[in-house]
């Protein structure tokens, strides 16, 4: 695995440097004694030393704040249905998968594992996320190395061809202009047919603001702002969408580095 040529810096307010077993929550808790077969006292460390790794391959906050290990569908209803869909056949790509944390939740939710597919930017999240769920020789999901914004990459090839895609933490990492970019590249990889459906959360706000984050410019939206730009998009694309989006409050470690207005918005966006 590759290391930065320097390391990186914990001395920020999103690196949680004194972490307590509160920092993983009961459900991933689980995950990792069930699905990945981890005694119950021996995760705690397991999951420290793989987020310090992790860190070293970029500093996210939701790296340093252990926020990966949070559930991805708290808010969302479509679990079932996800797996219902998966069961019978249909394609899920997770965007940006980090760790591959959604597609370990759907595997163990009952979804079989060959008709998930994961895409990240960083090669060695992916590698990261065989260590943090001990499964390298049995999941059987595909990952990708792809940048969403490269017409040549490995997505390319998967232009109208997925189901479901789930997008955690992805489109808030850009402002306005270039999220309706990426937005239309995903958009551009769903099966043209309706009830093929974009899901997932991002961090919000209650009014909708472009602000500079940790992770450089950051549009925020609200919910009237996310369907505003859904339904441009879909005028774009000569395409109906509807969406139903939420805004619910975020736990007190996000404020160590965001305004207090913001808040995590979760989303589906279903072709019509």
């Amino acid at each position: 695995m590759s290391k930065p040529e320097e390391p990186q810096s914990t001395n920020v307010s999103w690196f949680q440097d004194n972490p307590t077993k509160d920092s993983i929550p009961p459900e991933t808790q689980r995950l990792l004694e069930t699905y990945s077969s981890i005694p119950s006292d021996q995760v705690f460390d397991h999951v420290v030393k793989v987020r310090d790794n992790a860190w070293e391959v970029y500093p996210y906050p939701c790296i340093g704040q252990f926020q990966f290990l949070e559930p991805n569908f708290t808010e969302l209803d479509e679990f079932d249905e996800v797996v219902e869909r998966l069961r019978k056949g249909q394609k899920l790509l997770d965007m940006a998968c980090c760790f591959g944390q959604t597609i370990r939740q759907l595997v163990n939710g009952g979804a079989p594992a060959e008709n998930i597919t994961g895409s990240d930017l960083q090669p060695d999240f992916i590698e990261l996320g065989y260590k943090l769920f001990k499964d390298r020789d049995t999941l059987q999901s595909k990952f990708l190395v792809a940048d969403i914004f490269d017409s040549s990459s490995a997505l390319a090839d998967m232009r109208g061809s997925i189901d479901m895609v789930y997008a955690g933490s992805f489109f808030h990492l850009w402002g306005m202009k270039e999220q309706v970019s990426v937005s239309k590249a995903v958009a551009a990889l769903l099966r043209p047919k309706p009830g093929s459906m974009i899901l997932g959360r991002q961090i919000g706000a209650i009014e909708a603001t472009e602000k500079v984050a940790p992770t450089g410019t950051m549009y925020r939206h609200n919910v009237e702002s996310f369907k505003k730009m859904w339904k441009e998009i879909g005028d774009d694309l000569g395409v109906s969408f509807t969406v139903d989006a939420k805004l619910k409050m975020l736990t007190s470690d996000y404020f160590l580095f965001h305004p207090d207005d913001t808040r995590r918005i979760w989303f589906v966006i279903r072709r019509e």
